[in-house]
């Protein structure tokens, strides 16, 4: 079961990430915790668990120490992402997986000093990683160009342009491969550069494979916003439409929209499944995700 190999992983993950977060400096120690707070508050680990399954893919062995590095280093920036998303200039939510937001905790400017601090790490946790220098360099031109303005902050933007007035499709399609499906690239290509993986094709077939459950992930986002229990979701359900949030619900019916989300993901599983049983996790996770109810 997917389940169970994620929770493996994690162990490792989430020992790896406290460990980096540890040092505090004892005139400011608020900085660090504000960081740790939203880091150590759960979730899937759905991007650094793809980072080492990308490395895998890519011919290394499990838990390498340089894709450990770049997986953490990649949940940093996700993390930045949701403290700032919390805030209340943003979608302004009080709750973040059943706990309160950072901002909620700490104020409004520790949590952005929280958020600015862990997208600045994520790059000093690539420099410092067991890697070749080849490798650091592609990941953080990687890193830098997904998490930025040309992606998930591109999608953010977006978004909140949405709240003004009505995206047409297009416009839609492009903010959901920005805002997520960006930083779900990115794992494909952070995993395969700590392999020092160049193969065209399966760097192709690997982006394509992101690229699809990134959307059909946000897609599920959507749905979920609408059908989801509370306390499953961890957060008010209905906070989109709230908001005056764009969702794919704006476009098409509930069917519809599982349907559109299930294509994607099995257009996803076919670039990949190809690889034979190194690929057997990815294909198991996107069917996961794409059922999953919170």
């Amino acid at each position: 079961m997917i389940a169970d190999v994620m929770k493996a992983y994690n162990e490792v993950i989430n020992d790896y990430l406290y460990d980096l977060l540890s040092h505090c400096d004892k005139d400011y120690p608020v900085i660090t915790e504000s960081m740790a707070y939203s880091v150590k508050n759960g979730g899937k680990r759905i991007r650094p668990f793809l980072t080492l399954k990308f490395s895998e893919f890519g011919g290394l062995e499990k838990f390498n120490k340089g894709a450990l590095s770049f997986a953490s280093a990649l949940e940093m920036i996700h993390t930045f992402s949701l403290i700032h998303d919390d805030m209340p200039c943003m979608d302004n939510d009080d709750l973040r997986r059943g706990k309160p937001t950072n901002h909620k905790v700490y104020g409004e400017a520790m949590a952005m000093l929280a958020g600015d601090a862990l997208s600045i790490i994520a790059f000093e946790i690539i420099a410092d990683a067991e890697a070749d220098d080849k490798a650091k360099v592609r990941a953080c031109k990687a890193l830098s160009e997904l998490a930025g303005y040309k992606g998930m902050v591109g999608g953010q933007v977006m978004d909140l342009q949405g709240e003004e007035r009505k995206l047409d499709f297009r416009e839609f399609t492009k903010m959901n491969a920005l805002k997520t499906g960006a930083l779900l690239r990115s794992t494909a290509q952070l995993g395969l550069a700590a392999a020092g993986c160049y193969d065209e094709q399966k760097c192709k077939d690997a982006d394509e494979y992101c690229a699809c459950i990134g959307r059909a992930f946000q897609i599920r986002d959507d749905i979920l916003d609408v059908i989801a229990d509370e306390a499953e979701l961890g957060k008010p359900i209905g906070s989109d439409e709230k908001n005056g949030k764009t969702t794919v619900l704006s476009y098409m019916s509930l069917d519809e929209a599982q349907k559109l989300a299930s294509d994607l993901t099995y257009q996803g599983i076919n670039a990949v499944k190809k690889y034979g049983k190194i690929s057997d996790d990815l294909c198991e996770l996107a069917e996961f995700l794409l059922n999953r109810r919170k």
